[in-house]
């Protein structure tokens, strides 16, 4: 493996706190070979001479040798913590501690066979996020901390009005809060923002400050339908969605759209239009399985769903229900399986679709709780039961426990 010289050819190195993950683009095997006497705690990259991997408390680092034998770092092959579609070798960050301080005596090479890396794609990789929204009194070190107790690899963290980060103090708080979160052993794959037009002057601060730390996904905000002009509305609505899009490109941050009843692109079909013009690698669809359901519970919500299966970029999950009261049907949010989404068959079809993005368990229906106390581990002990559920269903889609 040569060194690479573009985008393309990139090979990456992320750590979470519980993985170090080493991805090729164009080669599933990599080599990492230690040698401790001459560079104690330091990883070579056997195919990539002058390439070292030096590992810190939170992070890895790309080294590269320069003539006089110093180490210089190399910033922009940073590996910070994220999580990436697709994996190809994966081991304990014990083990790749082990090696690293040379416990593992003479020269090294861990290696995956290309069919390994095959197999490996048929797992679901991807973290399962708590959406932060329903525990908005916790500061993100306990947010962290509660969510990793439950299970949960990351979290959907709000960056908007009222959010965990406020939007106008996401240069200086975001770091904050990834770094609190990240101490903790979890990841932030994704954010949850308000932003529906890159002239938000908050739109920079926020798009910039998280490419910086390297959070691969966010979520925008809505567009309203008035009802006046469908199409009109549709259409201004467009115009807004593709300057965020090119703003998000420029940060090389991706965008997924939420459809979510009443708003535009409830339906899916709508913001399609939208969406299919512009660059996939930056912009698609964060999927809505609950949403769809209720605006198309026969059979448009499975064609809304094999619409954006090529553009999926993240999926929300809840459930819901149809309830007839005194003054007419409303839609009723319950724990997953109790409601009407067909999970079974979702995650059939996203996993035949080999979908590896963040998968956000929202919280939206009444917990109880006398006390704030008491709600918030109501809250913790709903959202374990549902991620216990959904790893079910995942687990049987992808056909790996």
């Amino acid at each position: 493996m040569s060194c690479p010289r573009s985008e393309s050819d990139r090979a990456d190195v992320i750590l979470s706190p519980s993985l170090v993950i080493l991805s090729a683009a164009k080669d599933p095997g990599i080599s990492l070979r230690v040698n401790s006497a001459k560079h104690p705690g330091i990883c070579e990259l056997e195919e990539m001479p002058g390439y070292f991997l030096r590992f810190t408390q939170d992070r890895l680092r790309l080294l590269r040798m320069t003539s006089s034998g110093f180490f210089n770092e190399t910033p922009r092959w940073e590996a910070v913590m994220k999580t990436l579609p697709h994996s190809n070798l994966r081991f304990s960050r014990r083990e790749f501690i082990n090696l690293a301080s040379g416990a593992c005596a003479g020269a090294v090479t861990l290696r995956m066979s290309a069919s390994r890396a095959r197999a490996a794609q048929g797992s679901y990789r991807g973290p399962f996020c708590l959406f932060s929204k329903p525990l908005p009194e916790m500061d993100w070190r306990r947010l962290a901390q509660s969510a990793k107790r439950v299970g949960f690899d990351g979290i959907d963290l709000t960056v908007r009005p009222e959010g965990h980060v406020l939007p106008e103090k996401a240069a200086a708080d975001l770091p904050r809060a990834v770094a609190a979160i990240r101490a903790e052993g979890l990841e932030v794959p994704m954010i949850t923002t308000a932003l529906v037009s890159a002239d938000d002057r908050t739109a920079r601060p926020i798009l910039s400050t998280a490419s910086k730390l390297r959070i691969p996904y966010f979520k925008a905000g809505y567009y309203l339908y008035k009802l006046e002009d469908v199409r009109r509305e549709l259409a201004e609505a467009g115009e807004q969605f593709r300057g965020l899009a090119a703003l998000a490109g420029e940060y090389g941050i991706q965008l997924g759209y939420h459809n979510h009843e009443e708003y535009i692109g409830a339906p899916v079909w709508d913001m399609a239009s939208v969406i299919g013009p512009l660059d996939p690698k930056w912009v698609g669809f964060y999927f809505d399985p609950r949403h769809a359901v209720a605006e198309g519970g026969v059979g448009a919500w499975k064609i809304a769903t094999n619409l954006v299966l090529p553009r999926l970029k993240m999926i929300a999950v809840k459930d819901f229900y149809w309830e007839k009261t005194a003054r007419g049907w409303r839609d009723v949010n319950c724990p997953l399986g109790q409601g009407m989404v067909d999970w079974k068959y979702l995650f059939k079809t996203v996993a035949q679709a080999s979908f590896q993005g963040p998968i956000s368990l929202h919280i939206e229906y009444e917990v109880p709780g006398k006390t704030r106390a008491a709600h918030e581990e109501n809250i913790l002990a709903t959202a374990q039961r549902d991620l216990e559920f959904l790893k079910a269903r995942v687990r049987e889609a992808y056909g790996v426990a």
